[in-house]
């Protein structure tokens, strides 16, 4: 798959939990719902940001995953209620649609190779960087069932690409 031009299908295992973060702005971009949501230092230590095209290093921030649509335009304000996004976060069990895994991949790390893609993370996966960008974790499998992976999202957690 690639990076969402749309909003994804997504389903909730339980019961979801969410939060609200401040957008950073200092490019214009559209956060699709499903999509992961990073605090990117090279872009902004403070303010979330989609983490799609970053590149992703040590001690930057996985935080959820966006629960709606928001369009960003650059050089709004930062600060104001207009600003923020709703996102999913741990310990939602979120349904993505997705291949890539089975039952047997029970427990696994996940992360995101892009907006739209899972990906296994962490031993016997080659290095996060070596595609460009780190892949933020998201969580750990919990289930596969009827086209989706249920991941128990893990949030915030600080990416590690070692």
């Amino acid at each position: 798959m690639a990076n969402l031009s749309a909003d994804a299908a997504l389903r909730i295992l339980g019961q979801a939990y969410t939060q609200k973060f401040n957008c950073d702005s200092s490019g214009s971009y559209t956060i699709y719902k499903g999509c992961g949501l990073v605090i990117d230092a090279d872009v902004d230590t403070i303010y979330v940001h989609t983490a799609a095209s970053l590149t992703l290093v040590d001690g930057d921030k996985f935080v959820g995953i966006a629960a709606e649509k928001k369009v960003v335009v650059s050089g709004d304000s930062e600060t104001d209620a207009n600003s923020m996004v709703e996102a999913y976060v741990g310990p939602t069990i979120l349904g993505f649609k997705s291949t890539v895994f089975t039952e047997a991949d029970l427990g696994k790390a996940v992360g995101m190779s892009d907006t739209g893609t899972l990906v296994a993370y962490g031993a016997g996966v080659a290095n996060p960087a070596s595609t460009g960008g780190a892949y933020p974790r998201i969580g750990k499998l919990k289930r596969v069932f009827d086209g989706y992976a249920y991941v128990e999202l893990e949030s915030p957690f600080v990416i590690d690409v070692t």
